[in-house]
């Protein structure tokens, strides 16, 4: 009989109230920027291709959630992606090893090839963990941060430089775009209309959020901001440039400056006096322009993969 005290399984609806708690207590001891109201949890678990039944797993120790584990598939890249925490009282107690299994399992049932999980540099704990389960680190991520007002030119109007911001209805030009920016970037899983609509449809979003810049009828590069969250709420001082594309033909003219200063001018406009963003520690260029804009290197993160098939 094993002596195993935790009782690992799927996720189910009445789960919610204490799932959330968890979230939130993620948030509160080990914060990561994510928004943890029961509204915007919700939303996560309604995401297109996504399945809260079938891809969350949690761990019971009596009547509490002490752990969970999230699988997002992106089969079009044969990867899933991994979004695990345990409760500081509950690790080091076998927890995270068979919730991977059971991640592992269903990986193997979608046909993915790999499973990738994101973590800080300086998380010395869940690069051991990590280590001990097979994960071998792939990639590095950076996390950049820039004081807004240190920015010269800030206040020009998007109009001015040709761009306006997404219409109803512009979904599928908004993922033709997206898509096309990006292919062939390591870790991007093309995007669905469906999933954009979700996403802009989302509470934590909106239209203005999102700049467009059009040659004529044609849109050629987007820059999409939102608003960071702190201490899992939404913040009052910190936005973030959530992702910026250009059409491959139009690189090399400038376009990506002049979108992330539309960027820029969109959060100040909304009060924001701090931007941050993610970039690729690979993508030169893209580093190159966000460093000369003045944007500094806050934290480090990883990505760590494990073969699954």
């Amino acid at each position: 009989m094993s002596d195993f005290p935790y009782n690992i399984r799927n996720y189910q609806p009445a789960d919610f109230n204490k799932y959330v708690l968890l979230y939130a207590e993620a948030e509160k001891l080990e914060p990561s920027g994510r928004c943890v109201s029961p509204q915007f949890v919700a939303e996560q678990l309604q995401r297109p291709n996504y399945s809260p039944e079938q891809d969350l797993f949690i761990a019971e120790a009596g009547n509490d959630i002490v752990g969970y584990l999230s699988v997002t598939p992106e089969l079009t890249t044969g990867r899933i992606v991994l979004d695990c925490w345990v409760h500081p009282e509950h690790r080091r107690r076998g927890i995270a090893t068979k919730l991977l299994s059971y991640a592992t399992n269903l990986a193997k049932e979608l046909g993915a090839n790999v499973a990738h999980v994101n973590i800080a540099e300086d998380n010395r704990v869940a690069v051991r963990v990590l280590s001990r389960l097979g994960f071998n680190p792939v990639r590095r991520f950076l996390e950049l941060r820039l004081d807004i007002a240190d920015v010269g030119r800030i206040d020009i109007d998007p109009a001015a430089i040709c761009c306006r911001y997404l219409q109803l209805g512009e979904e599928n030009r908004l993922t033709q775009l997206q898509n096309r920016a990006f292919a062939g970037t390591w870790g991007y899983n093309p995007n669905t209309e469906e999933e954009i609509a979700f996403r802009i449809s989302s509470s934590n979003c909106s239209l203005d959020d999102i700049i467009l810049l059009c040659e004529g009828n044609k849109a050629i590069g987007y820059c999409w901001t939102g608003i960071s969250c702190e201490k899992g709420v939404p913040s009052t001082r910190t936005g973030r440039i959530l992702m910026l594309g250009v059409d491959p033909d139009y690189r090399g003219k400038g376009i990506g400056k002049k979108l992330v200063l539309a960027g820029l001018a969109n959060l100040k406009r909304k009060g924001l006096q701090i931007a941050e963003l993610t970039a690729d520690s690979e993508n030169k260029t893209a580093c190159t322009l966000y460093k000369s804009l003045g944007f500094k290197v806050r934290i480090r993160t990883y990505w760590y993969e494990k073969a699954i098939n």
